[in-house]
């Protein structure tokens, strides 16, 4: 018989947009990841609760916490990232097409 998981509310993965109050906890991941902290529009990703992965919208440029696992999360918000640029309106869609490229070059 295989073994079965328990799914707790620590495997939920939440994907959602930066917001003021997040400055610190980006700050604090940027640092973690050795790089430089994401811009004011970007998408989120926690899990348990707690931001580990960031990806800015402008440039496409990531931040991830090394001490878990989250290629999958970034993977997900590349997806929703690349969503979110198909369902803008056409005048605003050249504003995302640079998103658009660098995600794609990332694939």
């Amino acid at each position: 018989m295989p073994a079965t998981r328990t799914i707790t509310t620590d495997d939920a993965v939440v994907l959602r947009p930066a917001r003021e109050a997040d400055a610190r906890a980006l700050a604090r991941l940027a640092v973690l990841d050795s790089a430089a902290p994401v811009g004011d529009d970007a998408l989120l990703a926690e899990r348990g609760g707690a931001i580990v992965a960031a990806l800015d919208l402008a440039s496409g440029r990531a931040i991830a916490d090394p001490f878990h696992p989250t290629t999958d999360l970034l993977a997900l918000l590349r997806t929703r990232a690349d969503a979110l640029c198909r369902s803008v309106p056409h005048r605003e869609r050249r504003a995302r097409r640079s998103l658009r490229g660098v995600l794609a070059h990332q694939r």
